[in-house]
């Protein structure tokens, strides 16, 4: 019979396998504009305090935003992960119809505008 070599416990057996490329790169999650629609009932004065309460924008920043939405029918308010921009759709809509205001906000996802 053939005697069969074992391996002392001080050999290493190398096991070669191919080369990859490991992309250590992260992918940044998708933006989301929050935008807010004109309506003939909320007054400019609430548009403003909603801009700066959920927004964080000073006054005379969201006056113009205000007026933008005024003219124009719409307006960004932000640009935000989707997780934060349904958050803040939610809070001001929400608020909105806590004070009795048909104001709407709403998202998309940035670049499909």
């Amino acid at each position: 019979m053939g005697t069969k070599k074992r391996s002392s416990p001080t050999e290493t057996t190398e096991l070669l396998l191919p080369e990859r490329q490991v992309d250590t790169r992260l992918n940044l999650p998708p933006l989301y504009t929050v935008y807010l629609l004109n309506d003939d009932y909320t007054p400019m004065d609430f548009v403003v305090e909603v801009l700066m309460r959920y927004f964080l924008m000073d006054h005379a920043v969201a006056t113009q935003v205000m007026l933008q939405i005024h003219q124009k029918g719409r307006a960004n308010c932000g640009l935000y992960t989707r997780e934060i921009a349904e958050t803040k759709v939610v809070q001001v809509n929400e608020y909105a119809r806590r004070s009795q205001y048909p104001l709407l906000c709403g998202m998309i996802e940035s670049g499909a505008e």
